[in-house]
């Protein structure tokens, strides 16, 4: 495994220097400002998450505010509360898109949310509470708790809310291939998704970084170039 300094510097070197590769770089919220959030804003990002999926991200943030409509602030409680009747007139509100199994998930992932809580008490500490050396496991509760929060939707659900989290993106992916991590091109597999956790928790430990900047960094370090205007744009 190639250490971090040499994909940093490449990454520096590819956006023009170290000041501007900082400014592309996620926020991520420490641990107490994670669990003081209000649990809303990860229903929604949830929903955001799951809606783009497959879709023109720009398309889902210019209606977002018919979303937190419609949804009710995402307010876990008032979701839940919602008569069948409210749904079917959810499923064709024209200031959503009319996607009836992303709907039917924001319900069931408000559930998911409520059974959680249950449990623990919260769930942004929940969330905020799951150490960093196994993300991957986070990822995969997401997966088998939550509606259709496997693949990339639940760990960018994570970044979004401000969890620090890698997201396995395809340069993500070929950045820890080039530094000698053994894993297939979709690491999906216990073996890969070790690997995988292994390498950046030892790239924590080298370089200090939050997972959520050590993922970005490897991703600027390999792929297509993208000018900075373009990237702040989709990021948007």
């Amino acid at each position: 495994m190639h250490a971090f300094d040499g994909i940093y510097n490449r990454a520096a070197e590819r956006k023009g220097g170290e000041s501007t590769l900082k400014l592309l770089l996620p926020a991520v919220l420490t641990p107490e400002q994670l669990a003081a959030t209000d649990a809303s804003r990860f229903l929604a990002e949830m929903a955001r998450c799951l809606f783009q999926a497959g879709f023109v991200w720009r398309v889902i943030n210019q209606k977002w505010a018919g979303f937190e409509e419609v949804f009710h602030g995402f307010d876990p409680d008032a979701v839940l509360s919602l008569p069948a009747e409210a749904w079917d007139e959810i499923a064709c509100d024209k200031r959503i898109v009319r996607n009836g199994q992303k709907i039917r998930a924001v319900r069931a992932n408000g559930h998911f949310i409520d059974e959680i809580t249950f449990e623990y008490g919260s769930f942004p500490r929940f969330i905020a509470d799951w150490p960093c050396t196994d993300l991957t496991g986070l990822f995969a509760l997401l997966k088998k708790r939550g509606s259709r929060l496997g693949g990339s939707t639940g760990p960018r659900f994570l970044r979004n809310v401000g969890k620090d989290t890698f997201v396995l993106s395809r340069d993500v992916v070929r950045c820890l291939q080039e530094s000698g991590v053994d894993i297939a091109d979709n690491p999906t597999s216990k073996r890969d998704l070790t690997q995988v956790q292994q390498t950046f928790n030892a790239w924590h430990q080298q370089s200090g970084l939050p997972y959520s900047h050590l993922s970005k960094i490897a991703a600027f370090s390999v792929g297509e170039n993208n000018p900075i205007e373009i990237i702040l744009k989709n990021s948007a």
